[in-house]
């Protein structure tokens, strides 16, 4: 009992030093992410009848509706198509053969690593630049006997078609074994929305939606593997009863989906997926979201009929990633110092990406329908301990593998129906 009070106490300081800080930076990203002020005159912005709230650091804040932005003339994405790599069944042999999107830094590259020194493996590298993906392989010396590089470019549903064609040709009649969801673009300093190459703003458009229509598209190539899986990695942002999603301001929230159903329309430049004005940092949230949206529905869908495994991940908060390349100075330098040695989530890129390939090698994540966590140090709201007492966390470094609970928005599934059948229509499928 002394040891839980003082864990608890712990627990209790641990937690609002861990708030004010992650409130701080999304109160810095929020300021540089929010439009900037137009003369009413030349506004694309529907203006509330009210002023605006003051800007908080937490909770929730209703944003003016936005309407379609005239996209800045920006170059397209996807260029230069790549010619279909033949010859592949030899390469492969007796090999698994599996598909890793964003592979060239961060998670993508951990996982990488993770499965080629499984040595039972071939990877598709699913990248949008080639050639650095080959300059990073080269560099860390990774087994090229054992892995082929193709270009996607998931701003571009052409692109996302062309290399399903080429993966295919590669391939041949061999089944897929698994396909890893996990590039993504995260953009909270941009005070205006980039697009895709199709027209949607790019964290929606990358992170959720050609991610989709690649999920989609290989169902096929995947059911006729033994043990077929389907992994799409969410975010902790992304679940709304989490500190790091539900404490800091912008929450996740896709509203009634206002935007994605104008893009089903076939209106293009729709800044949000909720139809408010652009805030980058909330795009990322929402799009993670979606992609735990998208495995439930793949898995009431498809799991019985192909066998297919569907489940997403939250590997920890990996505070050195990539991904963080768009946040100020202090907080990459800060960041990963606060999580090691305050909130005790942090987690390592090789940890992480470890955990990833756990999600296909290991033989407890053949369940479908799951969202995968791990109980390492990570303090969480309040103390919960398991059946020997031991205190359980919500990410950080160590722990085992557990069947963690997602947010009631995530498991919406009339909303999810909704986004689903929006998502198929944006991407030329039928529900």
């Amino acid at each position: 009992r002394n040891y839980i009070r003082v864990r608890s106490r712990m627990t209790t300081a641990w937690r609002g030093a861990s708030v004010l800080l992650l409130g701080l930076a999304a109160q810095s990203n929020a300021w540089t992410s929010m439009p900037a002020a137009r003369a009413p005159a030349r506004s694309r912005i529907v203006q509330p009848t009210r002023a605006q709230p003051a800007m908080v650091a937490f909770g929730t804040a209703k944003s003016p509706v936005a309407v379609a932005e005239r996209a800045p003339k920006q170059e397209r994405l996807y260029t230069n198509p790549e010619l279909p790599k033949l010859l592949g069944g030899i390469r492969i042999g007796t090999r698994k053969l599996g598909v890793i999107t964003g592979t060239s830094s961060g998670l993508g590259l951990a996982a990488l690593k993770a499965l080629l020194a499984e040595k039972d493996y071939f990877i598709v590298c699913a990248v949008r630049d080639p050639e650095k993906m080959r300059r990073i392989a080269k560099e860390e010396g990774l087994d090229m006997g054992a892995m082929e590089i193709m270009k996607l470019e998931l701003g571009s549903l052409k692109s996302v078609r062309d290399f399903v064609q080429n993966l295919r040709a590669f391939k041949l009649t061999r089944p897929l074994d698994f396909l890893i969801c996990n590039a993504a673009v995260y953009l909270p300093k941009d005070p205006k929305p980039r697009f895709t190459d199709d027209g949607i703003e790019q964290s929606l458009g990358i992170n959720h939606v050609g991610h989709f229509l690649l999920s989609r598209l290989l169902i096929d190539d995947l059911k006729g593997a033994k043990d077929p899986r389907c992994v799409i990695v969410g975010s902790i942002t992304g679940n709304t009863n989490t500190i790091g999603g539900g404490l800091v301001y912008p929450r996740a929230d896709l509203g009634t989906l206002r935007g994605l159903k104008r893009l089903a329309k076939g209106e293009r430049n729709v800044p949000m997926i909720d139809g408010s004005n652009f805030f980058g940092a909330k795009a990322y949230k929402d799009s993670k979201v979606c992609n735990m949206m998208t495995m439930y529905e793949l898995h009431k869908r498809y799991h019985d009929s192909t066998g297919i495994a569907f489940s997403s991940m939250y590997p920890g908060c990996i505070a050195e990633t990539a991904l963080f390349r768009e946040k100020r100075q202090w907080f990459r330098t800060l960041f990963p110092l606060f999580m090691k040695y305050v909130t005790g989530g942090y987690v390592s890129e090789e940890e992480a990406g470890q955990r990833l390939a756990q999600c296909i090698t290991d033989e407890k994540c053949k369940k479908s329908g799951v969202y995968w966590s791990w109980n390492g140090n990570a303090q969480q709201l309040g103390l919960r301990l398991d059946k020997e007492g031991r205190p359980l966390g919500a990410g950080g470094s160590g722990g085992e593998i557990f069947e963690n609970e997602v947010s009631d928005d995530v498991k919406d599934r009339t909303k999810a129906q909704v986004m689903w059948d929006l998502t198929s229509k944006i991407v030329g499928l039928q529900p």
